[in-house]
């Protein structure tokens, strides 16, 4: 079982961290924190100040809000070694959403005056922002199509296929360690809804389940996953 990664490591792997001088780096290193939220906690919370930029360092969070009629609308999962918030920082408005931990979750902090500082002097780290922007309103676009058209198996191909983003959870492996519980939060469905839709999706051999996770066979079958 591979330990869990410092900050330091977080930091250094981080794939806009390549394109930053030493001393951008060294900035970096001094000011980023580390913070640890239980599973069930808020580590980002609708309507407070926006102050970081939030990397996972390892756990799962669930980024969603409320709507005034109370229903929960999911966005999206957050796997360790992804970066969120980018958005929230260029605005000066409170944050507009959640981000609750599904599981016992290390957070890198980065202050907003680091993160804008880097926008300011590194074009490397721009295109990455840049880019992350640009996954997440394609991502966002498409969920709006998930949540009004699809049933929950559907959904939940689609959820699935939006965890492998390479922008938005870098380095995230096919065999993916994550329950059924876990799954059903992100896709808004019940634990046993979650279990036959998963049958219905390794029946068409687009992923097997295994115990505590799953293993994705066909990407691109998940993605345009249509029930019959």
């Amino acid at each position: 079982m591979s330990s869990s990664p410092t900050l330091t490591d977080m930091l250094r792997q981080s794939p806009w961290a390549q394109s930053l001088t030493s001393e951008q780096m060294a900035r970096v290193d001094a000011e980023t924190i580390e913070r640890f939220v239980p599973a069930g906690g808020y580590a980002c919370r609708k309507g407070e100040p926006v102050d970081y930029w939030v990397g996972t360092m390892d756990g799962l969070l669930k980024m969603s809000c409320v709507s005034p009629d109370g229903k929960i609308i999911t966005f999206t999962g957050v796997l360790g070694g992804a970066w969120f918030g980018e958005g929230s920082l260029l605005k000066t408005s409170p944050r507009q959403y959640d981000v609750i931990a599904l599981r016992d979750t290390r957070l890198a902090l980065m202050p907003r005056a680091t993160f804008h500082a880097l926008l300011d002097n590194s074009i490397g780290f721009n295109r990455f922002v840049m880019t992350l922007l640009n996954e997440r309103l394609g991502m966002f676009i498409s969920l709006v199509e998930f949540d009004r058209m699809l049933d929950t198996t559907a959904r939940l191909a689609r959820c699935l296929a939006a965890l492998f983003n390479p922008h938005i959870n870098p380095g995230i492996s096919p065999q993916l360690k994550i329950s059924q519980e876990e799954l059903g939060y992100l896709c808004n469905a019940s634990r046993q809804r979650v279990n036959g839709s998963l049958k219905v999706l390794d029946e068409a051999g687009l992923v097997k389940v295994e115990y505590g996770g799953v293993t994705v066979l066909d990407l691109d079958g998940l993605r345009c996953f249509q029930s019959k």
